[in-house]
């Protein structure tokens, strides 16, 4: 999803699959400069998601070098050469861009609060709206088509282009500027006039459920989300099982999957990973709780991290799975600063789950299949494990 204004990873690529990630809105998921645990050479942490990078380094520096020397524009000449490389979740952000989308990482943006995707027919819906935010307060809901933005046609543009006139550009992402946003719902056309605000994400969620079971549920792998998801955990009542929503979460940062792991295994293995060609692993940290009854419910929307997550629970046994196929996006995309200040996002390498399947364009397969009453037969499944739902 793309972040508020979050995008989920929309199938194509272009510039900002991650955007959409963490909250364009639809989007989830990159940042200040760290990468995959262990990897010493790129300075952020590591987000996964989708077909191994077949992007010449060397051409796209000297592109980017070029264009610049020449008054151009970098970013430009980058999208152009990860356009024509076949890295379908390669990314090229400009400054602005990818500040926003680090910002949105770190659970904060300016925007109206939707979350947009792509739909199987080319066109772009809204995914879900952030209560009490300007999309929100409009009467904006999820399910409705995007039409228009401020006059202009949404068609089959990329969805990081609308998320990013969603929040305002490289120019009016300011508070209080106003956005002109056109819906289709049903047979009628709804436009709104919204205000972006400076917002806050919490993508997760607590709940208590009748009986000693609790809900957790988790939208987006942010900074922080792992930790909540342990404390979460810790903080559950005794005895109680523990229902961990998954759907519709576009992943996020691999770390904060990781930690969230580790609350619910004692240590062992999440994932394996390749970064050009090299083995490596994930582990969980010891001490996680492993006596807990535990459902997972996944959907389409459960994406990248959020995968990598559920296969880590699924195939150590730790969790029956309870819902529909997830999309299948199991590849790790890094940072690379460009010249002129552009960062490209390439697709380095693929993670497998600890049973040592292949997630990518597979998705992963539920225990349990079930539909519109996913949550209900999740809750009877836990009541089943002794959980108490």
């Amino acid at each position: 999803m793309s972040g508020p204004e979050f995008v989920s990873p929309p199938r194509s690529l272009r510039r900002g699959a991650a955007l959409a990630l963490v909250f364009v809105s639809v989007l989830a998921t990159a940042a200040a400069t760290n990468s995959l645990p262990g990897d010493e050479r790129t300075p952020r942490p590591a987000r996964t998601r989708g077909a191994a990078s077949t992007v010449d380094r060397a051409e796209l520096v000297r592109a980017t070098s070029d264009a610049v020397a020449d008054g151009k524009s970098g970013t430009k000449a980058a999208e152009d050469v990860v356009g024509r490389s076949g890295d379908r979740w390669g990314a090229v952000y400009d400054r602005t861009d990818y500040e926003q989308f680090e910002d949105a990482l770190d659970g904060e943006y300016t925007g109206v609060g939707l979350w947009a995707r792509r739909v199987r027919d080319g066109r772009i819906e809204v995914a879900r709206v952030q209560p009490g935010g300007p999309a929100a307060r409009a009467g904006l809901r999820a399910g409705d088509l995007l039409r228009t933005i401020d006059g202009r046609q949404v068609g089959t543009r990329p969805v990081t282009d609308v998320v990013s006139q969603l929040r305002g550009g490289d120019t009016a992402s300011v508070p209080g500027t106003p956005v002109v946003v056109g819906v289709r719902r049903g047979g009628d056309t709804v436009t709104r006039t919204l205000r972006r605000a400076r917002l806050t994400t919490d993508p997760v969620t607590v709940t208590r459920l009748p009986g000693r079971a609790t809900l957790i549920k988790v939208t987006a792998f942010t900074k922080g989300s792992g930790a909540r998801v342990d404390k979460a955990v810790r903080a559950a009542p005794a005895g109680g099982g523990i229902l961990l929503d998954l759907r519709g979460n576009s992943g996020g940062l691999v770390t904060e999957a990781t930690t969230a792991a580790s609350a619910l295994l004692d240590g062992g293995l999440v994932a394996t990973y390749d970064v050009h060609g090299a083995q490596r692993a994930l582990y969980a940290r010891r001490g996680g709780d492993t006596d807990r009854p535990l459902v997972v419910l996944i959907d389409g929307g459960t994406m990248s991290a959020a995968e990598l997550l559920t296969g880590a629970l699924q195939d150590r046994g730790r969790a029956i799975t309870v819902g529909s196929r997830t999309f299948g996006k199991g590849s790790v995309q890094m940072p690379s600063a460009l010249p002129g200040g552009s960062v490209a996002e390439l697709t380095v390498g693929h993670y497998r789950t600890p049973g040592g399947h292949s997630v990518d364009g597979r998705g992963i397969t539920p225990d349990v299949t079930a539909g519109d009453r996913a949550e209900s037969r999740a809750e009877t499944v836990l009541s089943g494990l002794g959980g108490g739902a």
